[in-house]
């Protein structure tokens, strides 16, 4: 959890204000079971569609993602948006896809004494904060793509998760053969990231590399490549989670070179980075989370002991 006043004010007046143009079924009950929730298939969640506001209601929307990431991972995730049209055109539309397929909820009372939550969420995006006082909790984050690649003969249109993908091939070109053979779990990727859609982000088998035994070149590109995910977050939160290299490890599964399926993770004490681009290799997924502290049961735990 991260202490800032500045960050914890502009959220909650941006959702105390999208409570107000909204109006039911914004704010949701802190206790409903939607708010421990991820979900990055495109289906009805809690809350409200951005279909369903008006502009100024669906601007406050935005704001308040907004206010949860940094400039170019509200780039990021506005691109992610935006490729539902791209995919609705080449499924043939058959789906109905659309960009107002998008929901975002408040669970509890922004400005209040008592903690509370706000989602963005759709097809392959999930941003959760937990706010109590002057803290945020900024867990889980989902950023995915499909297509994750869109291409004009030789040039890139779209790739909005190419420092997802690029900073780790780098680090696996950077390793060592002894290194390489620690960190490669598995020839064949997983079909999808192995936490899922479950709201416990459990431990998964340690594998992989160390930091700690990885050389000069590969660990500077290992800490860079944590610096992709821990950067989406505003610097007051990014600067917060930082791993201790001594408890961190990379574990890398499928072919070694571009554009074939693959899948990695970093993961520490209390942090869990999974990517994976699987199906066709065109087709991307990628969370941050914190298994101790997700949906705010840091700031949860703590507002327990202070106050009841």
């Amino acid at each position: 959890m991260t202490v800032d006043d500045t960050l914890a004010d502009s959220m909650t007046a941006v959702a105390a204000e999208l409570i107000s143009l909204v109006g039911p079924p914004l704010p949701l009950p802190f206790d409903d079971d939607g708010r421990r929730w991820i979900e990055y298939r495109p289906h009805t969640r809690p809350g409200v569609s951005l279909a369903a506001l008006e502009v100024p209601a669906r601007k406050a929307a935005f704001r308040l993602l907004a206010t949860g990431l940094s400039p170019h991972a509200y780039a990021q995730a506005l691109s992610i948006v935006s490729l539902e049209e791209v995919l609705d055109r080449s499924e043939g539309y058959v789906r109905g896809r659309h960009l107002n397929d998008y929901w975002v909820s408040v669970f509890g009372t922004p400005g209040s004494a008592d903690p509370w939550t706000w989602r963005f969420e759709g097809h392959h995006l999930s941003v959760s904060m937990t706010v109590a006082g002057s803290e945020v909790s900024p867990s889980p984050v989902f950023f995915g793509a499909n297509p994750a690649r869109v291409s004009y003969g030789p040039h890139i249109v779209s790739r909005p998760l190419a420092p997802e993908e690029d900073v780790a091939f780098a680090l696996l070109a950077a390793l060592s053969p002894t290194e390489r053979s620690l960190a490669v779990f598995a020839d064949v990727p997983p079909a999808d990231i192995l936490s899922g859609t479950s709201p416990v982000a459990s431990p998964l088998s340690p594998g992989g590399v160390s930091a700690t035994s990885l050389n000069p070149a590969a660990g500077a590109l290992l800490a860079s490549l944590v610096g992709v995910y821990l950067d989406r977050l505003p610097s007051a939160l990014a600067d917060d989670l930082s791993p201790s290299l001594e408890d961190l490890r990379f574990a890398w599964a499928g072919p070694e070179r571009p554009g074939s399926p693959h899948y990695y993770r970093l993961q520490a004490t209390d942090l869990l980075i999974e990517y994976d681009n699987t199906a066709n290799g065109n087709h991307a997924h990628s969370v941050l989370r914190r298994p101790a502290a997700d949906f705010g049961s840091d700031l949860l735990a703590a507002h327990r002991r202070a106050y009841h």
